[in-house]
């Protein structure tokens, strides 16, 4: 079977980078199946769990907090400011950043703040849901 390079790339750091079978991820409006020679797309993703299907049959977990994708009919490339590796996610850091944001969203004085939080609560919800699907699949 075929092979596709898979790239996902945060700000700070490169965070995967290999060949794969097939990649799955969130898409902004759905999720997004990835084989090799997939016809070339820009998208935004939102924040969610990449799945990546390794060329050795295992798998790979990455925690976006949103981004871009770019496929090539042989590279996929994640863009994202947040990228968590699935065995690096922390529950007790996950779910305190999320009592933070939700605290946040109460106490927001203007609509601005109250976008930010909300913002930031959907990241960290995101977040909590990767987490418990790359433990599910361990």
């Amino acid at each position: 079977m075929s092979t596709i390079q898979v790239e996902v790339v945060s700000a700070e750091e490169s965070i995967f980078s290999g060949e794969a079978k097939f990649v799955a991820l969130p898409g902004e409006a759905g999720e997004l199946g990835i084989y090799p020679r997939h016809t070339p797309l820009i998208t935004r993703i939102r924040p969610g769990s990449v799945r990546i299907e390794k060329a050795d049959g295992t798998e790979e977990f990455v925690f976006v907090a949103g981004g871009i994708l770019e496929v090539q009919p042989n590279c996929v490339t994640v863009l994202s400011d947040t990228a968590i590796r699935g065995k690096d996610l922390d529950d007790e850091k996950a779910a305190a950043a999320k009592a933070a944001a939700e605290e946040a969203v109460r106490n927001a004085k203007n609509e601005l703040d109250l976008a930010k939080a909300q913002s930031e609560l959907a990241v960290m919800a995101a977040q909590i849901a990767a987490l418990r699907k790359y433990r599910d699949k361990r």
